[in-house]
């Protein structure tokens, strides 16, 4: 049940400019610059055939809009002024270590005030194991020279003295995309990668979190691998998160509003469709307890 949602339905934070937002009335508007934290996320990965999903980040900016605003669908200011650099080191991460809200901080830092509409990822040495112990080493179109491009709507905006959120979610499902036959994991033979990658405002998103439990007789147990999908209001899916070994899943970087969210794995029922609406920097819960299939014995 979980891997029938892998190919559209995965989403992996992939960077996160988060900060501890304080109250307006204690900023500084004055200030000329406000503060701004990058942290590495990673969205749940449930394919049970990769082992590692690892890369290298060497560097990120951010383009500073002008004044007078410009389209934030154009990319026609090459000007380097306008990049402010936000971390310029490398940093080797297993994408699929970092699941159910854990961070990896990329950079803390001080960043002129304004609004910020462009990010540059800059990427190398991507790199994916299978469960097999068999390993891919994959091509960066573009993300080692001119970096990887994510248009931020609506623009950041740093106040003085303040913290400014932004998640970066990377579409897994879209951006490693596997080849060959993949009805097991020695029919796989490379992997093409090709990223894609949303911005998304985390002061307008919210996260979604819970446990996934079962009842073995009167004793309730945690249930791990659990996948949670999460449609729209058009039942087109949205992305998924997957229970960790005690039950837990956080889906972060959901835009406010409602959402349709069930369970499965395989194994049980899947669970009945909920609507969840979710609000803009809060958290919101949702627990599932999971039936049991009924093995249908022949006579």
């Amino acid at each position: 049940m979980r891997t029938k949602h892998f190919f559209y339905a995965v989403t992996l934070a992939f960077l996160a400019f988060i900060g501890c937002s304080e109250d307006e009335s204690n900023g500084n508007p004055a200030s000329t610059t406000g503060r701004m934290t990058v942290q590495l996320t990673d969205a749940p990965f449930p394919f049970d055939m990769v082992a590692e999903a690892n890369v290298t980040i060497f560097k990120v900016d951010a383009r500073l809009k002008d004044n007078e605003g410009e389209d934030e669908e154009m990319d026609g200011n090459t000007d380097e002024s306008s990049f402010v650099t936000l971390m310029e080191e490398e940093i080797s991460v297993n994408l699929l270590d970092l699941t159910n809200g854990v961070t990896e901080e990329l950079a803390d830092l001080e960043v002129p005030v304004g609004t910020y509409d462009l990010v540059r990822v800059y990427v190398r040495g991507i790199n994916v194991v299978l469960t097999d112990d068999r390993s891919f080493d994959l091509t960066v179109p573009s993300g080692e020279q001119t970096g990887i491009k994510v248009f931020i709507k609506p623009g950041l905006t740093v106040a003085g003295g303040l913290s400014s959120d932004l998640l970066l979610d990377f579409d897994v499902s879209r951006s490693f995309v596997p080849k060959g036959n993949l009805n097991s994991v020695d029919g796989i033979n490379g992997f093409n990668f090709k990223p894609v990658i949303k911005a998304c405002n985390l002061s307008t998103a919210g996260t979604l979190s819970g446990t996934v439990t079962t009842m073995d007789g009167e004793e309730m147990v945690v249930l791990e691998d659990a996948q949670i999908s999460i449609l729209d209001a058009d039942d087109e899916p949205v992305t998924s998160g997957v229970s960790n070994i005690d039950g837990n899943y956080t889906i972060m970087g959901l835009d406010a509003g409602t959402y349709k969210v069930y369970a499965s794995l395989n194994g049980y029922l899947d669970s009945e469709i909920v609507e969840v609406d979710i609000v803009a920097a809060n958290k919101t819960e949702l627990d599932f307890v999971l039936e049991a299939e009924t093995e249908v014995v022949e006579e």
